[in-house]
């Protein structure tokens, strides 16, 4: 099984932090790489089970479904239903931690998932960066670090 860990401190109270993040359905207003989402079947973008329909700049489309989301733990867990990668179980994890030095936020965002051998390392390398760290670096630069 592959794993990808990427954290970051972002510069804002982690309740700011959340109230961006919180929504499934809000990653095109925080994300870069996102181009447009949606909510299937019109349901809440907090409701367990929802699966959100979404497509990257490049024009690849992914849906992935909402597992778990805790309002007092901040954090959402979801899995990848379908997407453009050669990788199979995915399951991710946002979570955010309060910093009470300075106001700020510890944020991390993991996921595991099953792929071929020779796929891993550029797999691993690719969510890491672009999709983790690239989502941690819009959210530092939107509250100002």
């Amino acid at each position: 099984m592959a794993r990808v860990f990427i954290s970051s401190v972002i510069p804002a109270e982690a309740s700011r932090v959340w109230e961006r993040i919180r929504d499934f359905n809000a990653m095109p207003k925080w994300h870069p790489r996102i181009r447009d989402s949606r909510i299937e079947d019109a349901l809440p973008g907090d409701k367990i089970g929802c699966i959100r329909n979404f497509h990257l700049q490049n024009g690849d489309m992914i849906r992935e479904k909402l597992l778990g989301l805790s309002d007092y733990d901040t954090f959402f867990t979801y899995s990848m239903v379908e997407g453009p990668m050669p990788l199979w179980d995915y399951m991710a994890t946002v979570r955010l931690t309060p910093v009470t030095d300075g106001l700020r936020t510890f944020a991390e965002w993991s996921a595991e998932f099953e792929c071929e051998a020779k796929d891993e390392a550029d797999l691993i390398s690719g969510i890491g960066t672009n999709v983790f760290q690239g989502g941690f670096d819009a959210l530092k630069r939107h509250f100002g670090g």
